[in-house]
């Protein structure tokens, strides 16, 4: 085929056969994993990285030690050093966002999905670098935060770095970032499928084998790697069988709701702070370091609430604790928590809410059966999936996190009920709020777009007004200007109704100022590759492309082997495919009864869509 022929081709739709499918799926997707496995590896190393700085500064500030071994600042000795450490990570950590780049403020997660809905999924090597070191000063310095929001970021930031290197578009890009962020995530919990699950509700914004399947890859080698990186064993393991009466899972019910509730205070109380933070007469610099000065003071009070604390996290699921330290443990923990995110320092919130979910559940498994340890686990799963609105990854990753499958249904219960409280009593989550309060908004809903349901054929017009091709120029002038209200653009036939060409006001206009002779025909200044058609079997969707790519607002149907005219689709009637679409969802029908609309809601039953 020629090139002119190739263009022609795709401006009329000739001889082109819309590829009609489940999946959208080709095989470039092949490549794409080839990618994913080198992103899902250096996610890996980058967690590694990041445990092993959060070690270094922790035995540093700590400990005045030079040693990468495992630490916590609640075995250091308590004094005023203990409100220093965290104001001078908070200092550093603030100069770094200041003359280093603010996309390390925060935790990480809203950044990730800024960067994807926004900003092309293309990340600045700098994030690279600064994301884990700032996070690392301001983890091991005392923050009470954890490494799974940092890895996030900086897995993504190592994604889209490596797509970047090559021609691909922005969905590829989004693809290998995600990929690098759940590799990440999946390496420092060893919870690969909780990985692939937090990058379908939370990164993606789609499911698609061209992003499902490299993203698995990745997960896929970062899972493997990891023994050679970190303990080949669940991170907090449970190895005890659920033993609940009948009415247990009502219990996890009422557990997720009170951990629903528990996540929306949470939520708000952050946005609170950050709005008193906006008041202070300061530079947002100095602010991680006023974090940091509450950060040391709780510390003072409950030693065990700085840091990530995976240990605490562990002492909770094995029931060693006491009630009167998981309550304090829980209020300082909240308080400080909340304080030093609000003050804009680098730092993740998933561990953090782990170990808030799971005191409070701990707290309430005193009254209920089966033992404080897994109403722990069940909290934790909770906290999680309320508070990041992503059920399924609270579930899987409480499960890989204890190694315990039996805990599917009580977790998947838990989560279920707590990302139901949240989404019914708050508009955002803890991670999109930022996102909107920068001006952008999100959806994330899925749903299959009507377009691709429907066919020309169910929104086309079959009642077309036409041209002939016969008209001279003096006429279609005379038909575009004259006192009756006209189209902008019509078709232009032959005797047998085969389309020639449109024709609209741009192009009467034109003719008029470059003084074409009136006698002429519009047969002789139109051809048959000068229109956009479609076809009434083809996917609206793909018309709707071509008319975007054209910039056409009226498009004749032909039949594809003979271009005879049998309709015509313009903007108004893929507004009513909308409109039907929204009609599904408003219009309540009893099939007993008499049907009941929605007011205000559209009816359009011409258009035949799915349900």
């Amino acid at each position: 085929m020629t090139a002119a022929n190739s263009r022609r081709s795709a401006r009329t739709g000739h001889s082109i056969e819309s590829r009609l499918g489940d999946f959208s799926a080709d095989p470039r997707v092949l490549i794409l994993v080839a990618m994913a496995v080198i992103v899902g590896a250096a996610g890996a190393g980058a967690a590694w990285l990041l445990i092993k700085l959060i070690a270094l500064v922790t035995n540093l500030a700590w400990f005045g030690r030079l040693s990468f071994a495992q630490a916590t600042p609640a075995q250091a000795v308590i004094g005023p050093w203990t409100v220093v450490v965290p104001a001078l990570g908070g200092l550093i950590v603030g100069l770094m966002a200041r003359f280093g780049s603010e996309k390390i403020r925060g935790h990480g997660i809203p950044e990730a999905i800024e960067a994807i809905l926004i900003g092309g999924s293309r990340m600045d090597p700098k994030v690279a670098v600064l994301k884990p070191l700032s996070s690392a000063i301001s983890i091991g310095s005392g923050g009470p935060f954890g490494a799974e929001g940092p890895i996030i970021m900086t897995g993504g930031a190592l994604g889209s770095l490596f797509a970047q290197c090559f021609h691909m578009s922005a969905a590829e890009r989004k693809t290998l970032l995600v990929a690098g962020a759940a590799a990440g995530m999946t390496a420092i919990f060893g919870t690969p499928l909780a990985a692939v699950a937090l990058a379908v509700e939370l990164l993606l914004f789609e499911w698609k084998p061209r992003s499902f399947i490299p993203v698995v890859a990745a997960c896929a080698v970062s899972i493997a790697l990891r023994p050679l990186l970190f303990a080949p064993v669940p991170l907090f393991p449970y190895p005890q069988m659920p033993d609940l009466p009948w009415w247990g899972l009502l219990a996890c019910a009422l557990v997720g709701i009170v951990g629903g509730l528990q996540s929306g205070l949470c939520t708000r109380c952050l946005y609170a702070g950050e709005d008193l933070f906006e008041r202070l007469p300061i530079h947002w610099m100095w602010w991680p370091v006023i974090g940091g000065v509450f950060v040391g003071l709780g510390g003072m009070i409950e030693p065990r609430a700085l840091g990530v604390g995976y240990d605490v996290i562990a002492d909770l699921v094995n029931g060693h604790m006491t009630l009167a330290g998981v309550a304090m443990l829980l209020w300082v923990k909240a308080v400080i928590w909340i304080i030093a995110l609000a003050s804009g320092t680098s730092g993740g919130v998933l561990a953090p809410l782990l170990i808030l979910g799971g005191a409070l559940g701990w707290i309430e498994g005193t009254w209920l059966p089966g033992g404080s340890g897994l109403w722990a686990i069940i909290g934790m799963g909770a906290m999680m999936g309320g508070t990041m609105r992503a059920p399924l990854t609270g579930t899987l990753f409480a499960i890989e996190l204890t190694g315990n499958v039996h805990l599917l249904v009580p977790l998947l219960v838990a989560t279920t009920a707590a990302y139901a409280v949240t989404v019914l009593l708050l508009k955002r989550s803890i991670l999109t709020e930022k996102i909107s309060r920068r001006g952008q908004h999100i959806t994330r809903e899925y749903a299959i777009d009507p377009l691709q349901l429907a066919r020309v054929a169910d929104v086309m017009v079959k009642d077309v007004d036409t041209l002939p091709r016969e008209m001279t120029i003096e006429d279609a002038v005379a038909f575009f200007t004259g006192e009756i209200k006209r189209h902008r653009s019509y078709p232009v036939v032959d005797s047998r109704r085969h389309v020639v060409g449109m024709v609209d006001r741009g192009d009467v206009l034109r003719w008029m100022s470059e003084g074409v002779p009136e006698q002429r025909t519009l047969d002789d200044l139109l051809s048959d590759a000068s229109a956009v058609v479609g076809h009434p079997g083809e996917i609206v969707a793909d018309l709707v492309y071509r008319m975007v790519a054209h910039d056409v607002g009226r498009v004749p149907i032909v039949e594809p082997a003979t271009r005879r005219l049998v309709g015509l689709v313009a903007r108004k009637d893929l507004m009513r495919v909308r409109a039907a679409s929204r009609r599904l969802d408003l219009e309540r029908q009893s099939f007993f009864g008499r049907s009941v609309r929605k007011p205000g809601a559209p009816v359009d039953d011409e258009i035949k869509l799915s349900g």
